[in-house]
């Protein structure tokens, strides 16, 4: 097995398990209801970020001070194109047959017109980029978030997003690279340009949260009640999505 599959398949378990334990001292009400776990992942929480400082974000400066910026774009414009396959089949899995085919358009022009996606003309042609994964296709079907979890390596997810998340990943394009080294160099290089992408928006978080744990849980659980809507969610409470 390869070890993105072992990742995904160690995911999948880890969830399971994470699902089948509550956590104490999570408090009462709302917070309690959306985040019981949080002893648990504080401590995940903690985990990553010592990862994040000691090895991604070293690695992300490196890439950026290395890599010139118009590269950087080109690699960047190249894993959107791959995550545009997955979203245009969750598109047509949330019942959304027009976003579908501009999604799978969009896929077309880039590798055919775009030198394989490193340029995004669809973009420049007017067609909207969409983000799904199975997390929100899940949701789109009334599947609730269920408690907020913080995966090693991943960060911040949920019940429903960490059983999705094992889904996408088992369904990524770079596994169909024949190539298991190259493959891990493409996953290797994936995650150092997203996490260069993130820099500065770190920075801002880092400035704006006097507990960062809470100010990203917040916000993540926000943002995927609204990814799931298409930005127009039902009026109830997102706690109880």
């Amino acid at each position: 097995m390869r070890p993105h599959a072992r990742l995904a398949a160690g995911l999948l378990v880890a969830v399971l398990a994470l699902s089948g334990c509550a956590g104490a001292g999570a408090g009462s009400g709302a917070l309690a209801r959306k985040d019981p776990f949080e002893p648990m992942n504080r401590a995940v929480f903690g985990f990553n970020e010592f990862l994040d400082e000691n090895a991604l974000e070293p690695a992300a400066r490196a890439y950026e001070a290395v890599v010139p910026e118009l590269f950087r774009y080109m690699i960047g414009n190249f894993f959107s194109n791959l995550g545009d396959v997955w979203t245009s089949v969750h598109q047509v899995l949330q019942g959304k047959p027009r976003e579908a085919a501009s999604d799978l358009a969009r896929v077309t022009i880039n590798s055919v017109f775009g030198f394989a996606g490193v340029v995004d003309i669809a973009s420049e042609l007017g067609l909207e980029k969409h983000r799904e994964d199975f997390g929100q296709t899940l949701g789109r079907w009334g599947v609730g978030s269920g408690p907020y979890l913080v995966l090693p390596f991943f960060g911040s997810s949920s019940l429903r997003d960490g059983l999705g998340l094992a889904a996408d990943l088992a369904a990524d394009p770079l596994r169909r690279i024949d190539s298991e080294g190259r493959e891990n160099n493409m996953w290797a290089l994936r995650v150092v340009d997203t996490r260069a992408s993130l820099l500065r928006a770190g920075r801002v978080v880092e400035g704006a949260a006097l507990d960062k744990y809470g100010f990203m849980r917040d916000a993540y659980l926000q943002r995927r009640h609204n990814q799931v809507w298409d930005g127009e969610p039902p009026p109830e409470d997102y706690d109880d999505e």
